[in-house]
């Protein structure tokens, strides 16, 4: 039996709610999928020099060094909950101008992250192969032109949906790409604050992107990404079954799960950030009972 306590507070926001799972957290349920793309499946060398030539000059571009050095203008979650409805459809045009001066920004602090890399640990081919990917995603960003008319915002929303295609795959070859040169890493701290401060970007740019996308969508209780009426019980219960269909293909049998606590709470809440985390978690605590 596995056990999720389930509590909010009466005096704090909704995004201090906790989970509590029992029953044991160690390593994985399954190992990882294999990566979308190994060293073996890059370019030939003819072709990884001549992209290495093109990285060579948008490394250069004095755009990217201007956009680096402008700050980060935030969205709270509440700045998008309230802001993301309008009569006339005006919230759509604001989101997509935000987004078209915000995310080459944020996507220009990403690359002078890869720049900051020791030398070994940036040429290494995969590595460089997601630095091109943003660079590639800073250059069409900025050559988009300014948003007028909502067949621009429409043509936008296809831009949107290529880079969202374009990157999903970057965590993996992120990882694979480190443990290809994990013997050059003599300063780990700097790799981990690199990731760290990459996959934060990365999570935070894919949800604003798909917020955007979403407020074209009349999904009952949402408002973009954001469930207006969000039951922490009902997401856990489908990632219950998810997570014990697994365990049973894997080991014959899973543990019974029992949700106690504020089980009837609703609030405002992005789902989206804990249908990563609760598989794993559950996947993990299952694993311990049965593996």
């Amino acid at each position: 039996m596995i056990s999720i306590g389930l509590y909010t507070s009466l005096w704090s926001p909704p995004q201090a709610m906790l989970f509590r799972v029992t029953g044991g957290l160690r390593g994985r349920l399954f190992p990882l999928p294999p990566p979308a793309r190994s060293s073996a499946d890059l370019p030939p060398p003819d072709l990884a020099r001549e992209r290495s030539k093109h990285v060579t000059a948008f490394y250069l571009q004095p755009a990217i060094d201007s956009a680096a050095e402008r700050p980060l203008v935030r969205l709270t979650p509440t700045t998008m909950l309230y802001s993301g409805r309008s009569q006339d459809g005006s919230h759509i045009m604001q989101s997509a101008r935000y987004l078209q001066q915000e995310l080459p920004v944020r996507i220009a602090h990403r690359i002078r992250g890869f720049r900051s890399l020791p030398f070994i640990i940036g040429c290494n081919p995969t590595i460089l192969h997601v630095h091109e990917l943003y660079i590639r995603a800073f250059q069409m960003l900025s050559d988009f032109p300014p948003i007028q008319s909502p067949s621009d915002e429409c043509r936008f929303c296809s831009l949107l949906r290529q880079l969202l295609e374009d990157h999903k795959d970057v965590v993996t070859l992120l990882a694979e790409g480190l443990r290809e040169c994990r013997r050059h890493i003599q300063d780990e701290h700097l790799i981990r604050l690199f990731l760290d401060e990459t996959l934060t970007s990365r999570l935070g740019m894919r949800m604003l992107a798909a917020h955007h996308l979403a407020l074209h969508e009349d999904k009952p209780d949402f408002v973009g990404i954001i469930c207006t009426r969000l039951s922490p019980k009902k997401l856990i219960e489908k990632w219950v079954d998810f997570a014990r269909r697994l365990c049973e293909h894997r080991y014959g049998n899973a543990p019974r799960v029992r949700i106690n606590g504020h089980v009837a709470a609703r609030f405002p809440y992005i789902p989206l950030p804990l249908d990563y985390v609760l598989p794993e978690l559950l996947k993990n605590a299952m694993r311990w009972r049965w593996g």
